[in-house]
């Protein structure tokens, strides 16, 4: 059933889009860029008091901030998550609990014991995840000799070579890199508790080997000889394979301290040069906890000011999406917030070479990173959305702006793997042999092409007039191929199928694929066949983990835009369209925003999501935007 927006929907449609609009307008910077808050779990609060209790800088204040808000994030089972509404996470639990143990919170207190309660019930800390036990090991609650071994010597290895540290992910290689450094050193600094409560009876039983022949028993021999190999050494060999580690760190810091623009490089990195004699007051080491004070978020609560840290920021994303939000809800494209956040973005382009050279050693730079200061490391899907909003600007000085399209486009054909999909950090970053060793088991370790990296790339070449290109034609091959047996694409970056599917759609309309196609039809179905009752669409993160929660999930405003994104896309007019429409509107706050405490970002599935407090804004105004100059 298709049907025709009257003149009152209309005008109610408008008024939430013009009261969008002005929210989105208030929250943008002086300088032109956007940043929501990126919200993950209290594994950063925790990491970051063990971080100062170790460097010997913990103070009072920050202290009793911080755990006010691990403790304020702890559910009534005694538990903490890794996402709000999901199950308790057990490496999560144990961090909170240590932290505010480190508080000065006694082991007996009620909420203590719950978390204490779950902990046991789960195996104990011994069936923690192995960063977890690293941060144990440092204070001496773990032993090294328990944990993979590391060894600096990895430097060393070719890029051919499989296990070398570019066969890794970007954000893993960066975490690696300094933990052979502080496996390698083994520091153990005594805190004033144990953490006895936390441990299983069976606790520290030797895992059972499992066979030679696979690829968990042959790794479990390979740790064995690495472990026996790091306590006797070569040791000029070891000696210049930990300045080589140190040289790599050092090289890799960013403008504003950071490693990666994310907390866990960030963190080891800190603790690698400490342990390795550089001075709290040397220049990186200095910048790297300076930077940490930019990624704190401090805010007064009823119990008192709490003190949290972001993961990551998200600046440049933030951005462009708000730009193409701003541009699909009918604002001028000279608009003078428009062409400010054009300048901006056109101020963080990347022109030069980063660790992706290592597999495209002849291609020129360009492109654009996540966060303000990440100049190491542009990435794919960033710098097509980029494109896509720069693109539809009206500049003053249109010749820079084409430059930088230009070179961006380049740099991202350039980047294409060799199978046809796109990579978010790299190409052809895929050797799953890496995956197999004991140590990872922390989420993603690779980077391989996603449906939602090469949607945003292809409907990105598309608007730049290249969809009978070579490289569009093979990214649209590789997302028809990629289409699940039910009609969705899997979301690799965002929750979950609902943001595949939403992305998928619009880049293959718009590369040509007829609207009545077997792929798009079946897309179509699999949305309408996963709208909510309420008319909205939600996909709980659990349906990473667990299949019986694919498409299955509270409605929010950022997934039910997606769904209608896709919809709108495929020319689908009919019922589910408008209840969707009308569900974004009847949801809207007063002020012009939604409300979305669910995390609908992906940071590694299965281990680690996000909760963009943008996009219950950017994705909406699209949304809406595009629905409305359809009816009129």
């Amino acid at each position: 059933m298709t049907l025709t927006a009257t003149e009152n929907t209309s005008r109610s449609l408008q008024g939430a889009l013009d009261a969008a609009v002005g929210f989105l307008r208030s929250q943008q910077d002086p300088q032109g860029w956007w940043k929501g808050e990126l919200e993950t779990n209290v594994t950063m609060d925790a990491e970051d008091l063990l971080l100062r209790e170790f460097l010997g800088i913990r103070e009072e204040q920050e202290t009793e901030e911080a755990a006010r808000w691990i403790r304020s994030q702890q559910r009534a089972d005694g538990t903490w998550a890794n996402f709000r509404g999901g199950p308790g996470d057990l490496s999560t639990t144990i961090e909170a609990w240590v932290a505010l143990r480190l508080a000065g919170d006694p082991p007996e207190a009620e909420h203590m014991q719950r978390a204490q309660k779950f902990v046991l019930a789960w195996g104990g800390v011994g069936s923690s995840r192995v960063f977890t036990r690293i941060w144990l090991a440092l204070f001496g609650l773990w032993s090294w000799d328990e944990l993979p071994d590391m060894p600096p010597e990895l430097l060393f290895l070719p890029p051919w070579f499989p296990l070398n540290v570019y066969d890794w992910a970007c954000w893993a290689r960066q975490t690696v890199v300094p933990l052979t450094v502080v496996a390698t050193l083994r520091p153990a600094r005594p805190l004033p508790f144990g953490i006895d409560e936390l441990r299983s009876p069976n606790q520290g039983s030797a895992p059972k080997r499992a066979s030679m022949w696979s690829w968990t028993g042959a790794f479990q021999r390979l740790d064995a000889v690495l472990h026996r190999y790091s306590r006797h050494p070569v040791r000029s060999l070891r000696k210049l394979a930990m300045r080589r580690a140190a040289e790599w760190v050092l090289a890799r810091q960013e403008a504003d301290g950071s490693w990666g623009g994310i907390q866990p490089p960030w963190v080891y990195s800190l603790l690698a040069l400490h342990l390795l004699d550089y001075p709290l007051d040397h220049p990186a080491v200095k910048a790297g906890l300076a930077g940490l004070d930019g990624f704190l978020i401090r805010e007064q609560t009823p119990e008192g000011w709490v003190r949290r840290l972001e993961a990551c920021q998200s600046p440049v994303w933030d951005t462009c999406l708000a730009v193409t939000a701003l541009l699909d809800a009918g604002v001028s494209p000279d608009d003078p917030g428009v062409v400010r956040a054009a300048d901006w973005m056109l101020g963080e382009e990347i022109r030069v070479p980063g660790d992706w050279a290592v597999r495209r050693p002849n291609l020129a730079p360009g492109g654009w990173a996540f966060e303000f200061d990440n100049d190491g490391y542009p990435d794919i899907d960033d710098t097509a959305e980029v494109v896509l909003a720069l693109r539809r600007v009206a500049h003053p000085e249109p010749v820079r702006l084409r430059a930088a399209v230009d070179r961006a486009v380049d740099w991202t054909i350039g980047m294409q793997s060799r199978d046809g999909g796109w990579a978010a950090f790299d190409a052809d970053n895929t050797r799953e042999l890496i995956t197999k060793l004991p140590f990872c088991d922390f989420g993603a370790v690779i980077d391989p092409p996603s449906a939602d990296v090469t949607a945003h790339v292809v409907e990105m070449l598309v608007a730049e007039g290249l969809a009978g290109s070579p490289s569009c034609r093979r990214g649209v091959a590789w997302l028809l191929a990629a289409q699940e047996d039910d009609g969705a694409w899997f979301g690799r970056w965002g929750a979950n199928h609902v943001y595949g599917t939403g992305g998928v759609v619009p880049a293959l309309v718009g590369a040509g694929v007829p609207e009545s196609s077997p792929a798009i039809r079946a897309a179509v179905r699999w949305l309408e066949l996963h709208q909510n009752p309420d008319g909205g669409w939600g996909e709980d993160i659990r349906s990473y983990t667990d299949p019986a929660w694919i498409g299955r999930g509270t409605s929010t405003a950022s997934q039910t835009a997606w769904a209608l994104l896709a919809l709108l896309a495929a020319g689908e007019r009919t019922v589910a369209v408008e209840r969707g429409v009308r569900w974004l509107v009847d949801s809207q706050l007063d002020d012009g925003s939604w409300d979305e405490p669910e995390f609908t970002g992906t940071g590694f599935p299965g281990a680690f999501y996000i909760n963009y407090h943008l996009y219950r804004m950017v994705f909406p105004l699209s949304a809406l935007g595009r629905y409305l100059a359809g009816v009129r």
